[in-house]
Formats: structure tokens, C-alpha cells, sequence
């Protein structure tokens, strides 16, 4: 019997539509997943769901954080577990929503963070090594030692390179054993997970390509400048998001604008690649491709389906 639904996926594959469509159909709630939407003020680049796209479909984990704040997949998966249980307490059914695969796994699994050694001298030693060498080069290092975890990482993930080069320094394990042998314990969610992709790669890059460009129209400059301006400093976690860091140094003057929208272009599309990869090493996700573009009508049919087989899987 499953606790709760998962819909995941690449960035850009139609999760929050699919996800508002089947809690309609499931009376259910949503409990976003999503790193970067957390954080109050992050709208545009986030491309956090507006009113009108949640459907009054309630939606939880969005606008709770402080971008100055640093926001841990720990506290991630502490408070959406209350939401979660809160929705099915209420005889409703959660739907977890989003890209972010750490907060996905912490929260289905229980995952006790507190659990992994820690030495704060050592990891003062390795961000220095990472400064040194830069996010790029350290990444591949540390793919020496956990390409799994590595491959799963975006480079400017200072915090999460950091803390895998640490775990593998203390235990002689990589971090991704440790979460394997987490994996192996009871989770504490029975999830039905849907993965959301495009029958054609080139599809979803162009679709991703779009989506990039139309956040700069909607106004991602002047989002970016706000934060700024409102103490959200280059070196916060929220303003590594991407979008925001290439934002940040075009209007710090390092770049033009043209090369600002490319590079989020870029990044978009290697994020997506590591989400596609974090994906393939599960074995429990029913995949979903998109042939085209998903209009309405064949996004509510596709909910019809995973309503249906969900409801008979619980």
C-alpha cells in the first residue's frame, strides 16, 4: 500500500501541471520538492507555480525560507514529513512534486543526516580546496571517489561537494554507500514514483531552452536585483540557484546579457541531465515520456492513467 505520489522529473516536463491535475483527481495536496522554491522572493528564476497554475490546489514547502538562509535537505525532509502527514491525516493524499532528488530521497526515506560523521576543522580544509580549484575541477575529483555522487551534483554546489569529500575522508566510504546502506532500512514512505521525460532528448532541451529565455522576459533581472539589493549576498546558497549566480555576475558587470541567457541555457540543460541521471539508478520509477509537447488534454490523460493506477496499487 503507498504512503504518498511522487512525481519527478527533469526540470521543464510539465510536473506542476500533471501534479495539480492529479490532486484533483485523487483529492490531494501538493508538498513541493523543489531546492530553490522554498525561498520567499524566488519567483521567476524558481518558475514557482502562480495562483493560477496551483488551481487551489494546496501547495506546501513553497515561500518558507529566507534566501539569506541556508536551507538543508535535514530540514527539508523534517518539515514536508509534517506536511505529509498533516494531508493524510485529513484522509487526503500527498503528492510529492519536483526535481530536487536529495529532498525526494530524504523525505521518503527518513534519512538520518545526523548520523554521518562530521570534522568542521577538516571540512574548513576541503572548501579551501574547493575555492582552490574551483567547482568544476573539484567535481571531477571527487568522481575519482563517488561518481555516482558526483555525476548527481551541479559544481557550484559548494555545500554538498564539501560534504561528500568530507564523508569519504572520515569513513573511507563514499557517500553514496552510506545512503545505499540507508536505503537498505525500512523506508518511511511507501512511494509511487513517476518520472516524468521526453521520448526525444532534443525535445526537452529545446523546451528547456524556451522556458530559460521567457524567465529573462518575465522579468528574472529585476527579480535578481531585488534580492541583491535586499542583502541576498552572491555567496548565499540561494543565489547559486541557477539563473540567479549567471544573473548576478551580468549585473555585477563580469558578463553581457546575451552570454548571461546562454549560460543559464547551458546549466539548465546539464541539470537536467544529472536529474535523468539520479532517476536511472532507481528501480522503483514508472516512467512517463512525452512523444511532444504535452497539451491539457494529454496531460489529464496521463493523470487518468497514474490516478487509476495508483489508486489500485494502495
Amino acid at each position: 500500500m503507498y504512503d504518498l505520489l511522487v512525481i519527478t522529473g527533469p526540470t521543464a516536463t510539465g510536473k506542476t501541471a500533471l501534479g495539480v491535475a492529479l490532486a484533483k483527481l485523487l483529492d490531494g495536496e501538493v508538498v513541493s520538492a523543489d531546492s530553490m522554491q522554498l525561498y520567499r522572493g524566488m519567483d521567476v528564476g524558481t518558475a514557482k507555480p502562480a495562483p493560477a497554475e496551483t488551481d487551489g490546489v494546496p501547495h506546501h514547502m513553497l515561500d518558507i525560507a529566507d534566501p539569506r538562509e541556508s536551507f538543508s535537505a535535514a530540514k527539508y525532509a523534517k518539515m514536508a514529513a509534517v506536511c505529509v502527514d498533516d494531508i493524510r491525516s485529513r484522509g487526503k493524499v500527498p503528492l510529492v512534486v519536483g526535481g530536487t532528488g536529495l529532498y525526494i530521497d530524504g523525505l521518503i526515506r527518513g534519512t538520518d543526516y545526523a548520523a554521518s560523521p562530521s570534522d568542521p576543522a577538516l571540512r574548513k580544509a576541503v572548501e579551501a580546496e574547493y575555492d582552490a580549484l574551483g567547482g568544476e575541477a573539484f567535481r571531477d575529483k571527487l568522481a575519482n571517489l563517488d561518481p555516482e555522487r558526483a555525476a548527481l551534483l551541479h559544481p557550484r554546489d559548494k555545500k554538498r561537494l564539501v560534504r561528500a569529500w568530507e564523508v569519504y575522508a572520515l569513513t573511507g566510504k563514499p557517500i553514496s554507500w552510506h545512503d545505499e546502506q540507508s536505503r537498505r532500512v525500512m523506508p518511511r514512505y511507501a512511494a509511487y514514483t513517476v518520472a516524468l521525460d521526453f521520448a526525444d532528448r532534443q525535445t526537452l532541451y529545446e523546451r528547456i531552452d524556451r522556458r530559460a529565455r521567457a524567465m529573462f522576459d518575465r522579468g528574472l533581472v529585476e527579480e535578481v536585483r531585488r534580492l541583491l539589493d535586499g542583502g541576498v549576498g552572491p555567496e548565499t546558497t540561494a543565489m547559486q540557484a541557477i539563473g540567479y549566480k549567471e544573473v548576478a555576475a551580468y549585473l555585477a558587470g563580469t558578463c553581457t546579457l546575451a552570454e548571461a541567457v546562454d549560460a543559464v541555457c547551458r546549466a539548465s540543460r546539464r541539470y537536467a541531465k544529472r536529474q535523468l541521471t539520479w532517476l536511472r539508478s532507481r528501480e522503483d520509477v514508472h516512467w512517463l515520456r512525452w512523444d511532444a509537447e504535452p497539451d491539457r488534454d494529454a496531460l489529464l490523460a496521463a493523470a487518468r492513467d497514474i490516478a487509476e493506477n495508483f489508486s489500485a496499487s494502495r
